[in-house]
């Protein structure tokens, strides 16, 4: 053999081995909100109150590592320019979507593997158009810009997109916007609750909760909202639509939003079955790993941590702390608008019918010890709050919680032994998970703009 076939020879091996090394199918999955330490609660209480035997898919993945969230203006970020951090690689001021911090336009990974001919599919369990979702397709210098974010959602041509609903589809009268009418031109139909799942038809398709339901989420897990659907459900029929219409490589986001919206109310119980939740989601994609190891890339991150959680003993001695959120049967979110509707209503609840529903719903009093100093405290605030009505509620970012609700929680976290520091987001690291084809590139202390600019490396695209 020549020298010159030779080298030709290798040649030929080398750029067939880059080649191999670029998956057909590549997994985002973004926890809004989920930092370390509440992923660990999840995992501890998986281990500890569910005895299961296996470690959350996410710790399971061969690479684990952490990742810097600091935005263009602000140490502190917030889901929108996180979200277009992960999503373009470019760092931008708080509240910009899509765009860098001078307000020009930057590509997503996902346009981008959507020009190479990768069908896309972005998926959430809150709104479709919120932060984290409208990073890989929008470029508005302000996230509530839902009018441009939906027709910007129009005009990407991805193959689906998911969610509790989206701002702008139709007007006040419940006509069609023009943002519908530009998805309807442009050959993407929009379907409605699980019961539709069947009837998508269309190459593009846009999967939102049952028409009247909130828009901004899903409903948590804990809440058991019949009808509506759930993410490990989006993230399935994902994955079947993109089998079908895109074959041969596609890109997925899926981002548990519902994590974000507990931790900003401080309810650790529903942050943890959101995680959990979330976890099961990433299995759908774990399992079509597993059938396609050599193809496939599947990383798991966080756009921020939310609350600042953190373990501490607890409050009450409990041999397994977190067993108390076993016997939390609703959200704070839920409890809150279930007191609020109790100040609205003619009848007059007395403390011992509080207590009733505190041990219904939470298992206080029972399950769960109240020493008298804290039954003293919630009798307290429950004569300001149902009584005297005096007293203010808690305003967080998504939510406003009656006070006694916000009394009620605090017992029951520090029962479980959880503490939180704020109601908004903190600097602290959040965590990386990865496996699959390019794995290692993110085995290191990571910034979050690295991520998608590593999937870049991976499938050989310049920025």
């Amino acid at each position: 053999m020549s020298k010159r076939v030779y080298l030709f020879f290798i040649a030929i091996c080398v750029a067939l081995t880059s080649l191999a090394q670029q998956p057909k199918y590549i997994f985002v999955f973004i926890g809004d909100g989920m930092g370390i330490s509440p992923v660990q609660a999840a995992e501890a209480y998986n281990r500890e109150v569910l005895a299961d035997g296996t470690s959350l898919t996410m710790l399971q993945f061969p690479v684990a590592s952490m990742c810097q969230t600091y935005s263009a203006s602000n140490p502190i970020t917030d889901s929108a320019a996180a979200g277009t951090a992960i999503a373009t690689g470019s760092k931008t001021r708080n509240g910009m979507l899509g765009m860098d911090a001078d307000t020009v336009a930057v590509a997503s990974i996902a346009a981008q593997l959507h020009e190479m001919g990768y069908g896309v599919g972005i998926c959430t369990s809150v709104s479709a158009d919120d932060a984290t979702p409208g990073a890989f397709y929008a470029h508005v210098p302000y996230r509530k810009l839902y009018d441009q974010i939906d027709l910007d959602a129009a005009r990407s041509g991805f193959e689906f997109i998911a969610g509790a609903g989206m701002h702008s589809l139709v007007d006040a009268d419940g006509n069609p916007t023009e943002a519908l009418q530009l998805m309807h031109r442009n050959g993407m139909e929009v379907y409605y609750g699980p019961e539709a799942i069947p009837t998508i038809n269309a190459r593009s398709a846009v999967l939102l909760n049952p028409q009247g339901t909130p828009d901004w989420n899903i409903g948590y897990v804990i809440d058991g909202h019949e009808g509506r659907l759930t993410l490990p459900q989006i993230t399935e029929t994902c994955l079947k639509h993109l089998q079908s219409v895109s074959p041969d490589r596609f890109f997925m986001m899926v981002e548990g939003g519902s994590i974000d919206h507990a931790l900003h109310a401080n309810d650790g119980g529903t942050a943890i079955r959101e995680i959990i939740n979330f976890d099961n989601a990433l299995k759908v994609a774990y399992q079509f790993y597993l059938e396609h190891p050599t193809e496939t890339l599947i990383v798991v991150t966080a756009d921020h941590d939310t609350g600042g959680m953190s373990r501490c003993h607890s409050s009450i001695g409990l041999k397994c702390p977190l067993r108390a959120f076993d016997y939390q049967h609703a959200s704070k979110e839920e409890f809150s608008d279930q007191c609020k509707a109790m100040l609205r209503d003619r009848r007059f609840y007395t403390w011992d019918d509080m207590k009733q529903i505190l041990t219904e719903k939470f298992g206080l009093f029972d399950a769960i010890p109240v020493d008298e100093q804290a039954e003293q405290t919630l009798m307290d605030m429950f004569t300001s709050t149902f009584e005297l009505r005096n007293t203010a509620d808690q305003e967080t970012l998504y939510a406003n919680f009656n006070s006694f609700a916000v009394e009620v929680f605090r017992l029951l976290n520090n029962a479980a032994g959880l503490r939180f520091t704020t109601t908004s987001h903190s600097g602290n690291p959040v965590p990386v998970f990865a496996v699959g084809v390019g794995a290692w590139r993110f085995a290191q202390f990571n910034n979050n703009i690295d991520l998608p600019n590593h999937i870049r490396r991976i499938v050989g695209i310049s920025r």
